[in-house]
């Protein structure tokens, strides 16, 4: 057998456990085609990124792209979430900060979408 054959099998042999995770879990998907689809727009921009002024500028840019990318994740809005965290964060206890992260925010019925 030729050895780089062997050295693959006995890596995956070593990754076995991680490989069949998906099988145990149903909500795993079988790959990670929501992750490259979320880092698309990441390396569509990154010729753009390379004229960020300085270094906490990329910091900020990389910080509301990626709470932008969790939005879209979890099917909510970017616009409407920071519009409506931007204005409870004052008023919010800082004991319940995690209800505001993107996959556990609920609208507040001021910013929610009118029914009638």
């Amino acid at each position: 057998m030729p050895e780089r054959l062997i050295h693959a099998l006995r890596y995956t042999k070593g990754q076995w456990s991680a490989l069949t995770r998906f099988l145990e879990d149903p909500s795993l998907p079988l790959d990670n085609n929501a992750a490259e689809r979320a880092l698309r727009a990441m390396a569509l921009g990154r010729k753009n990124y390379l004229f960020v002024r300085n270094d906490e500028a990329g910091r900020n840019l990389a910080g509301l792209s990626s709470l932008v990318a969790t939005c879209e994740a979890h099917g909510v809005n970017p616009e409407t979430y920071l519009a409506d965290v931007l204005m409870r964060l004052g008023s919010h206890l800082a004991s319940g900060l995690d209800e505001l992260l993107p996959h556990r925010w609920q609208p507040s019925t001021a910013s929610a979408p009118d029914s009638s």
